[in-house]
């Protein structure tokens, strides 16, 4: 069971990750703006996976979808669908250098652009432009400092 310190941490870090999907942004790079949360939780399930798995992700892709005016499941459907991979495979990632865990979470990334196609093309929204997978590729780049400055703090409260 995780430490309250720990659960604090991992709190502010949803509430960090949250306010940084609602900032405003120039509408030439919103495209690129990184799934915050995703990256977040990727860290919260591959370190305290025991603690952090399907309920929280889907409690947290439920309040992203009503503080971003969502399709209420949406981000749930997206977050779920990556914590589950996440866990599937939690044993290995978990011990892949830092450059191994990129690609990893680039194909995550990816594979929630393509959620989040099929999602739109079934409720006949319009489909994101193919520039919004640059967030993936922003998204892998920023995992690496994402990973090394939530595990020196958690590892710091320990």
């Amino acid at each position: 069971m995780m430490r309250r310190r720990t659960r604090l941490l991992q709190v502010a870090s949803i509430v960090v990750a949250m306010l940084l999907a609602l900032l405003p942004l120039p509408d030439a790079i919103v495209p690129f703006r990184p799934f915050w949360m995703a990256l977040v939780l990727a860290y919260w399930v591959l370190e305290h996976g025991d603690d952090s798995g399907l309920g929280v992700a889907f409690l947290i892709g439920l309040l992203l979808d009503v503080v971003q005016g969502t399709l209420l499941g949406e981000y749930a459907l997206r977050l779920v669908v990556i914590a589950f991979l996440l866990d599937r495979f939690r044993s290995r990632l978990r011990f892949y250098p830092i450059w191994q865990q990129v690609l990893a979470i680039a194909a995550l990334l990816v594979n929630d652009w393509i959620v989040t196609a099929i999602v739109h093309a079934f409720l006949g929204q319009p489909q994101l432009p193919i520039a919004t997978l640059g967030a993936a590729a922003v998204g892998a780049v920023l995992w690496g400092p994402v990973y090394a400055l939530l595990a020196t703090l958690d590892r710091g409260r320990r």
